[in-house]
Order: structure tokens, then C-alpha cells, then sequence
């Protein structure tokens, strides 16, 4: 892995499709550093979402700005890394890829709204709320160059699949 030249893997999806615990063992199998775009969140847009009000673009706006300088600082250190991110609509991707001085490999997880709805649902502690899984199901816009993979099918089959493509 180390000679080749910096590069992000990006993971997306709609809440609950499953980007943590992939991304997560990505980059633990990668031995890349793991960074999730939840944690870019500001305290107004994680209030506004666990007040059950789905984000807009203008409040994406920095948070998307955020997650693309830590892309570029940890490709200026020289590092690989994986990132996990909604990533929804092409306009973001385009902010966090579109004219990147480094490789990024995007994953969509993809799955059917009932079965999203079911994981966000048993979730506790956090701030995105089942409520806005519908808002995200409108928002996303299927990625056109991505490798998609689906859900239904298990986290080490995926996890595999993954692997084969940034290696």
C-alpha cells in the first residue's frame, strides 16, 4: 500500500445504510486512519437534526467545506484515509471529490427505505433521528461513478468487495 500515492476512500449513504461499521473495518484492514463525517457536524446542524428537521445545503455547506480539509491535510501528510459520509447529491460529492489533487474511490451503500428505516430506528444516542430517513431517500442522488454495493448482503461481503477495489 505505501507506494502508491495518497488516496481517500470514500463510503456513502443514507443514514442507517451501514457507512460506520464498514468504514470502520476498512481502514482497520487498510490500516488507513478512519474519519467520520458525523464528527464534522456543527452543534446547530446536530441540534436542528435531532430536533427532527432535515438539513438544508446551506447548512452543508461548511460542514462538506470541513470534511474537505481534512482530505487535503491528511493527503498533504502523505496518508491514505477513509472517510465516511452521506454524501447524498452530486453537488456534495463534487465538493469532497470533484477536482481533487488525490484519488478518492467512492462506495454507496444502498438499500430499500424499509430496511434503512428499521436500522435507524433501533438506534440509540443519536442525533439523525428515523424521522429524516424519508428526507434523505429524497435527497440522494444515485452516484454515476461509484462502486454500489447492497446492504442485504453481509458486512464481510462488502467489506471484501471494498477491499478489492482500493487495493
Amino acid at each position: 500500500m505505501s507506494a502508491l500515492l495518497p488516496r481517500i476512500l470514500l463510503i456513502m449513504g443514507v443514514a442507517g445504510s451501514g457507512k460506520t461499521t464498514l468504514g470502520q473495518r476498512a481502514a482497520a484492514a487498510l490500516g488507513w486512519p478512519y474519519f467520520e463525517a458525523d464528527d464534522f457536524h456543527s452543534a446547530a446542524n446536530k441540534a436542528k437534526m435531532a430536533s427532527g428537521l432535515p438539513l438544508n445545503d446551506d447548512d452543508r455547506a461548511p460542514w462538506l467545506d470541513a470534511i474537505r480539509a481534512k482530505m487535503n491535510a491528511t493527503i498533504d501528510a502523505g496518508q491514505s484515509a477513509v472517510f465516511t459520509c452521506s454524501a447524498l447529491k452530486e453537488k456534495y460529492r463534487a465538493v469532497l471529490a470533484g477536482d481533487a489533487k488525490h484519488p478518492v474511490t467512492i462506495v454507496f451503500l444502498h438499500g430499500d427505505y424499509e430496511t434503512i428505516l428499521a436500522r435507524v430506528s433501533r438506534r440509540k444516542g443519536h442525533f439523525m433521528k428515523a424521522e429524516l430517513v424519508r428526507s434523505q431517500f429524497e435527497a440522494l442522488e444515485h452516484p454515476k461513478d461509484a462502486l454500489e454495493l447492497d446492504i442485504r448482503e453481509s458486512p464481510a461481503v462488502l467489506l471484501e468487495k471494498i477491499l478489492a477495489t482500493v487495493r
